[in-house]
């Protein structure tokens, strides 16, 4: 069970755990909503889901590029 949890960890967005570290909410908790939700829902969340990962990659690729050097 730890090996496939170290490998959604790892491969993931980072969406789960990103919000369960600004909320102080155990991740695992949020993932398991995620699912259920879907579930109920037919796959809504899941487009809130990769909305949510775009952001943070967006993010990201903004904070890369204040690093960056241009000559």
């Amino acid at each position: 069970m730890k090996k496939i949890q170290t490998f959604f960890e790892t491969q993931t967005f980072g969406v789960c755990t990103r919000l369960g570290e600004k909320l102080d909410i155990p991740i695992s908790s949020i993932r398991i909503f995620f699912i259920y939700a879907s579930f109920l829902t037919f796959g809504s969340p899941v487009i809130i889901y990769l909305g949510l990962a775009w952001i943070l990659n967006l993010r990201k690729q903004m904070r890369r590029r204040k690093n960056v050097l241009w000559y």
